[in-house]
């Protein structure tokens, strides 16, 4: 039997229409010579502008008082370390520090094995669902994974506090995390898949629970072979800037943090610019969370104008701010400049490249793809923003000095989520926290998590 495709013609390429897009390109020298370019030469090194070379200075007239670069390696483990870098120059200034590090390596481990604990407890929740479920099928394809976004490192700060990176260093599997993540996804699919068929073998609640229970022994013991087992205390000295050495001190974790940070970090409010919803409301994505008690990314959509007033006022007062973007398009890698114009693809390529925010994200062209923190902005003489200072966590040889120069115009066409202490914020905004959120399901867009 014939299919539609083979019976209806007019979605076919003919002879006739092959000819018409044929001719429609035009053989002439200029397209040889760019054809002969492109095969030689990569796509960005050909379309770079250099109208950037030398419009930027590293001057900016608001900028945190922040001292060190931090690296992720080959992990996707930004969200976290911006999130960290948010939080570092609290105990710098405390401690009066030149540097200080907190150690990622002991979140990560938390934050995979709580991760591990929701997708079980979620395939358990949803045991009634049949196999072919949206549901089913995305928790099996997002079993666990090491990206994530800044409610995530609240819950796990405040369940179990921080530590400096001396008391638990990175390992190789905590820097370079694929080998890891993938033999952990795979175990889970499979305790997940056998959680299902104890449920579906008519087992009960408890005991699916008691059984998710030895499965996470074994998470437990994978983590600890990669990544090291936490401490539940732990002994810390520093020196400080006069070169004054402390004397050791014995610490917890939740007593470290309580000491030298101190923050409620439940006074920070999380935004995005998504234009493909209606603005003023309050939003919640479904497992957005890295633990099942914890809080789904929750978040105030508002235009890019309202919210950079905020940021403005955070800065002005020397606080930096979990941010995140879209962080591929247009980045001048080298210089470590996101600029619109940093690359000219169409007249490369002699094709219009037209979609605006709302069209990239409906189309997945854009979206959320790395957290970092905002720690400086610049103005021009009438008080209008043209760049910020963005801080990294791809090390100091990358970008400018470890460091990224964001232009405004760049910010508003790719930037998604910010989170900004509420002092900052108008009260009439913070109304909109009272709102019942408006709940999304994992699999759209606006989830993609920060890596």
């Amino acid at each position: 039997m014939k299919t539609n495709a083979q019976t209806d013609k007019t979605g076919t390429i003919t002879p006739d229409i092959l000819k018409e897009i044929q001719q429609s390109y035009k053989d002439d020298s200029y397209m040889r010579a760019v054809g002969n370019a492109v095969k030689n030469k990569s796509i960005n090194e050909l379309a770079y502008t250099h109208k950037n070379d030398l419009r930027f200075d590293d001057y900016f007239k608001y900028k945190v008082n922040v001292h060190g670069i931090t690296n992720q390696h080959s992990s996707g483990r930004c969200w976290m370390f911006a999130s960290l870098n948010v939080l570092r120059p609290v105990v710098m200034e405390k401690l009066n520090l030149t540097n200080f590090e907190f150690s990622t390596n002991y979140l990560f481990f938390w934050d995979q094995f709580e991760k591990a604990n929701l997708f079980m407890e979620a395939i358990i929740r949803t045991k009634d669902l049949k196999d072919d479920d949206r549901t089913i099928d995305w928790l099996y394809s997002n079993a666990i994974g090491d990206g994530g976004v800044w409610n995530l490192l609240v819950d796990l700060v405040k369940k179990y506090g921080v530590i400096p990176k001396d008391a638990m260093p990175e390992t190789n599997s905590s820097n370079n995390s694929s080998q890891m993540s993938r033999l952990i996804r795979e175990k889970l699919r499979e305790d997940g898949y056998n959680l299902r068929q104890m449920a579906k073998a008519g087992k009960k609640h408890n005991e699916l629970e008691k059984e998710k229970i030895n499965m996470l022994k074994d998470i437990y013991k994978m983590l600890v072979i990669n990544l090291g087992e936490p401490p539940t205390e732990f002994e810390w000295r520093y020196t400080d800037k006069n070169d004054s050495t402390s004397e050791f001190k014995t610490y917890t974790p939740k007593e470290f943090y309580n000491q030298y940070v101190g923050l409620n970090l439940d006074d920070y409010v999380l935004f995005m610019d998504d234009p493909t919803r209606p603005y003023n409301k309050l939003y919640e994505i479904e497992y957005d969370r890295d633990m099942y008690e914890g809080r789904n990314w929750k978040y105030i959509n508002l235009p890019a104008d309202k919210i950079k007033g905020f940021m403005l006022k955070s800065l002005e007062n020397d606080k930096a701010m979990y941010f995140s973007c879209d962080v591929g398009k247009q980045l001048n890698r080298e210089k470590g400049i996101l600029a619109l114009d940093n690359y000219d693809y169409e007249d490369l390529l002699n094709v219009k490249f037209g979609m605006d925010k709302k069209a990239r994200i409906i189309t997945h062209q854009s979206g959320s793809s790395h957290g970092m923190a905002i720690v400086g902005a610049d103005t021009d003489p009438n008080g209008k923003i043209t760049k910020w200072l963005v801080e990294n966590s791809w090390g100091a040889s990358s970008g400018h000095n470890g460091y990224l120069i964001m232009t405004d115009e760049w910010f508003d066409q790719y930037m998604f989520r910010v989170v900004i202490d509420k002092k900052f914020i108008d009260p009439e905004i913070l109304k909109i926290l009272e709102q019942k959120p408006v709940k999304l399901p994992p699999w759209d867009p606006m989830f993609e998590a920060d890596e």
